[in-house]
């Protein structure tokens, strides 16, 4: 599986977001893209709240490049919390086909990641 991922990376489309306090990981997830759907595939936290910034600022970056759907895969109230919805598998196999069909961003995100990043000034 690392090395599936590994590829899916080089070929620009499996992709991590990280949030990192200093030197320090404390939380984050990973999915695939394909054209406009992302799939996350797991999220982490080593601190209270790291899994949610990641996913919110995925959510924000995915909004700015149209992608208009995350896919959770599996309904549980961390993600519900967040405003996830469960549709019907219907509709969800036709927004797959939809979306996967559409051109996407593929390759690095690493140049998004300045307009991720807040502005850190330090202590006031």
């Amino acid at each position: 599986m690392i090395e599936a991922y590994r590829q899916l990376h080089r070929l620009g489309h499996a992709h991590s977001i990280e949030v990192w306090d200093g030197q320090r990981l404390v939380g984050g997830l990973y999915g695939v893209a394909v054209g406009r759907l992302f799939c996350g595939e797991s999220m982490f936290s080593a601190e209270s709240g790291g899994s949610k910034l990641a996913l919110v600022t995925l959510g924000r970056l995915l909004c700015e490049l149209g992608y208009p759907l995350i896919d959770a895969q599996v309904s549980n109230a961390h993600t519900l919390g967040l405003g996830a919805i469960e549709v019907p598998r219907a509709h969800f196999l036709k927004d797959v086909a939809t979306l996967g069909g559409l051109p996407g961003h593929v390759g690095s995100w690493r140049a998004f990641t300045s307009r991720l990043r807040p502005a850190c000034t330090g202590p006031a």
